[in-house]
C-alpha cells in the first residue's frame, strides 16, 4: 500500500529551524504514512538545501511568496493527503498515530494541529491560546498550526492564491465555502517564538490581528506584507 501522505514545507534560509522540523517527522515513516517531502523554496542562500538534499526531499524553488512556494509544492505532490508545516514548527510525539487515525478512521475532512510555542510563560500561552479559540470558533488556522487535507480538497476550494500573505486564510474561508471547514487535531504544533520576542509579544499578537482584520475586509496582501516583519521562513 503506498503511503498518502505527501509532506510540504515552505523555506527561505530555513537552516537554523528545519532540522527539528524533519527530526520530529520521522515517527510518521514506520507509520507509513509519509509518501514523500517536499520542500518549495524561495530562494535560500544558507544550509536549506544541504538539510533538504541530505534527507532525500524532493526541491522546488521559485521566487519568494508564501502563497506561491505553497502553490508549487503542492502542484508537486503526488500522495493521496498533503500535510503543509513551516519549517520552524515541530510536531510533538506522538502525531503520527492521531493522523494515521484521521486519514484511516475518520471523517476524511482538513484538520489543523493546535498552536503551541516553544517558550514557557503567561504570555506565550495566552498568544497560543487565543490563537487556537480563533480557529476554532472561525475555522481560521494560520499557517503556523499546520494543515493536513486531501489534495482533491485543496484542488476543489482553488489551492493557495500566489500572494504573500494571508494565503493560509484565503484556503481555509475557501475550505469552510466548499463545506470542508478544518477541525483540530489533539496534537500541538511547536513553533518558533523568535518573531514574539523580537518584537513584543503584545505587539505582535496585534499586529497580526489587525491584519486579519483589514484583510477580511478586503485589504490587498501585498500591501499587508509591506508591513510585515517576517522570519527567514515563510509563516
Amino acid at each position: 500500500m503506498t503511503a498518502p501522505i505527501s509532506i510540504v514545507i515552505p523555506t527561505l534560509n530555513a537552516q537554523a529551524h528545519l532540522p527539528a522540523c524533519l527530526a520530529a517527522l520521522t515517527e510518521g515513516l514506520p507509520e507509513g504514512l509519509i509518501r514523500e517531502l517536499i520542500v518549495t523554496d524561495g530562494g535560500s542562500t544558507d544550509e536549506t538545501r544541504k538539510i533538504a538534499d541530505a534527507v532525500g526531499a524532493e526541491w522546488v524553488s521559485g521566487d519568494a511568496s508564501r502563497g506561491g512556494q505553497l502553490r508549487r509544492g503542492v502542484a508537486a505532490a503526488r500522495g493521496h493527503w498533503v500535510m503543509v508545516l513551516h519549517a520552524d514548527t515541530v510536531l510533538e510525539a506522538g502525531w503520527s498515530k492521531t493522523v494515521a487515525e484521521h486519514i484511516r478512521g475518520g471523517d476524511g475532512g482538513p484538520a489543523y494541529f493546535r498552536l503551541a510555542f516553544r517558550s514557557r510563560g503567561l504570555m506565550p500561552a495566552w498568544v497560543a491560546g487565543w490563537a487556537n479559540l480563533r480557529a476554532r470558533v472561525f475555522g481560521l488556522p494560520f499557517g503556523d498550526q499546520g494543515i493536513l487535507m486531501t489534495v482533491s480538497d485543496y484542488r476543489r476550494a482553488g489551492g493557495y492564491p500566489d500572494q504573500p500573505l494571508m494565503e493560509d486564510v484565503a484556503l481555509a474561508f475557501a475550505l469552510s465555502k466548499a463545506g470542508k471547514r478544518p477541525r483540530a487535531l489533539p496534537v500541538r504544533a511547536m513553533t518558533s517564538a523568535a518573531a514574539y520576542k523580537r518584537d513584543g509579544w503584545l505587539r505582535r499578537g496585534a499586529g497580526n490581528l489587525w491584519r486579519l482584520v483589514r484583510y477580511c475586509l478586503g485589504a490587498d496582501p501585498t500591501r499587508l506584507a509591506r508591513g510585515y516583519s517576517g522570519d527567514t521562513a515563510p509563516q
